[in-house]
This record gives C-alpha cells, sequence and structure tokens, in this order.
C-alpha cells in the first residue's frame, strides 16, 4: 500500500462507514471511524434544524479534532496504513450547508485556526450516489432521526462536496457509487482496490462500479 492515510468521503448514506471497514479488513490497517452516535445535538437538529445547527457543528469539530489528533499524531502512523471515514473538511462543507451566515463566518474562523493541526489525507475516495439511492440508503439503515431528511437537503450537501473537489488539489478517486453494494458485491471492492494500486496521472481518478 502507497498510502499512509486514506480518507473516504461521500453524502449522506453513500456507504463511507461500510467501505472503509472492508478496505481497513482487506488492507489491515488501522480505522478511524466516526463516533456520530456520540453527538447529542443530532436528533435535536433534525427536529429543530435553525436552533440545532452551531452547536450540532461544533460539536462534530471538536470531536472530529480530538480524534484525528489522538490517533494520527503517533508514532506507528507511519508504520501503518490508517483509513478513515471521513475528511476534517467536511466540518466546512456541512456547515456552509446548515448555519446562517453570521454564524458560518465564525465557525470558519475557528475551523482555520484548527485545520492547520490536522494531517491530511494522502488520497480521498469520494463516493458519488443520486440523491434518490441515498433516501433508499437512509431508509434501510433505520436511524430513526435521519427518516425524514429532505432530498434538497442532500442535494445541497452533494453539491458542496462536489464543488469542493473542483477546487481542492487533493489526489481523489471519485466513484460513481450508484450501484454499489460493497458488502455483497466482492467485484466493487475489488475495483476500488485496483484503483488505489495504480499510478494514475493527475490530481483525480474517475471510476464507475460495475
Amino acid at each position: 500500500m502507497k498510502y499512509n492515510f486514506i480518507t473516504i468521503e461521500g453524502n449522506i448514506g453513500a456507504g463511507k462507514t461500510t467501505l472503509a471497514k472492508l478496505l481497513g479488513a482487506y488492507y489491515k490497517t488501522k480505522l478511524i471511524l466516526e463516533a456520530f452516535a456520540d453527538n447529542p445535538f443530532l436528533p435535536k437538529f433534525y427536529e429543530s434544524p435553525s436552533q440545532y445547527a452551531f452547536p450540532l457543528e461544533l460539536f462534530f469539530m471538536a470531536e472530529r479534532y480530538k480524534q484525528l489528533k489522538d490517533l494520527l499524531q503517533t508514532k506507528d502512523m507511519f508504520q501503518q496504513t490508517v483509513i478513515s471515514d471521513y475528511l476534517f473538511t467536511k466540518c466546512l462543507l456541512f456547515a456552509k450547508v446548515n448555519l446562517e451566515e453570521e454564524e458560518f463566518r465564525l465557525y470558519q474562523k475557528l475551523f482555520e485556526i484548527i485545520n492547520p493541526q490536522i494531517i491530511q489525507p494522502d488520497i480521498l475516495i469520494y463516493l458519488h450516489s443520486p440523491v434518490n439511492r441515498l433516501k433508499e440508503n437512509i431508509k434501510k439503515r433505520n436511524r430513526e432521526y435521519e427518516q425524514a431528511i429532505d432530498s434538497k437537503y442532500l442535494t445541497s450537501l452533494q453539491e458542496t462536496y462536489i464543488q469542493y473537489i473542483k477546487q481542492h488539489g487533493m489526489k481523489t478517486l471519485f466513484v460513481d457509487a450508484s450501484n454499489a453494494d460493497f458488502f455483497n458485491n466482492k467485484q466493487h471492492i475489488q475495483v476500488i482496490t485496483d484503483a488505489l494500486e495504480e499510478d494514475f496521472n493527475g490530481q483525480q481518478l474517475y471510476i464507475t462500479l460495475p
């Protein structure tokens, strides 16, 4: 494995954690999985977004920072590959969608103070699925507070992710995951691992799962 730190990103319900666990088992890596269930503001946010968006995003940023700093800034980071199911910049992307303008400006200032302290991944795997497929996955995993997520909200997040990927300079494996079934279809995992082991020119490689 040529990469020390691999990060998987995508919209809500794209399959980030499933892929992270399967790649972690394949490569025998250390895993960093987001502890989203620990955020006490998450169910409240879906009930009243305007009231709870700011504490929700602050809590996520603090937890992600602590988790990444604790697990990445260790000596064995450079002796073993690490796979994460989130990018720290996710904080800013979700905040951009969820926060009012003044709140976002304050949040952005805090993010810019913290972000330089975080080790950036060697490669980003971005899972792209259409919103109708995301909603199917969300319904299937059956987290009660997610069931009322609006399609417009998922579309806003999707557009924000795409805009970020177009602008940043990070090496990115862009995966069309419209028909992804990582858990049951071993060929889908094989396509990902083949791409990770490939020396692709440029900063982005686009692949489609069969």
